[in-house]
């Protein structure tokens, strides 16, 4: 449930599910994550006999952007395996995943947000180089089918 006040929320202190019920099961934790934009198409409608010239907006179909999630590589193959579980055309693989906002003392979830029959669309990492310094980060791109808050 969404708890509002006068001040924003920070952006810092969130947990993740990946569907398994438990924030806590996830192997480590995100560094990053990018919640996605929604649109809803307009339809533009006018009858032949209507007095005015504009048309009417109607609401569409909707659509989402993916969800990212962002995380340093610690050798974890969780995120492979759900990626292989989708390409071997696994359909227990679809999951509802959540993404809670909470408190900046951590003792409240704030806001959630709950993506349902997800599954992962694109898997990628960040470039080894020689002379970096820079923490190896694998990124995660969820498609779903609806997007709900809370």
């Amino acid at each position: 449930m969404a708890v509002q006040r006068d001040e924003p929320y920070t952006n810092y202190n969130y947990l993740v599910d990946l569907g398994s019920g438990d924030p806590g099961s996830v192997q480590a934790g995100f560094s990053e994550i990018l919640l996605p934009e929604t649109s809803i198409d307009i339809i533009e409608y006018r009858s032949g006999n209507e007095p005015e010239a504009g048309a009417r907006k109607l609401p569409g179909r909707t659509h989402y952007g993916n969800l990212i999630l962002r995380r340093g590589v610690i050798a974890a193959l969780d995120l492979y395996q759900w990626i292989d579980q989708v390409r071997n055309g696994d359909r227990s693989a679809f999951r509802n995943v959540t993404v809670q906002l909470q408190s900046e003392d951590r003792t409240t979830i704030v806001l959630t947000w709950k993506f349902r029959r997800a599954w992962p669309a694109k898997y990628s990492f960040s470039p080894l180089h020689a002379e970096g310094k820079e923490v190896l980060i694998e990124s995660l791109a969820l498609a779903f089918e609806r997007m709900d808050m809370e």
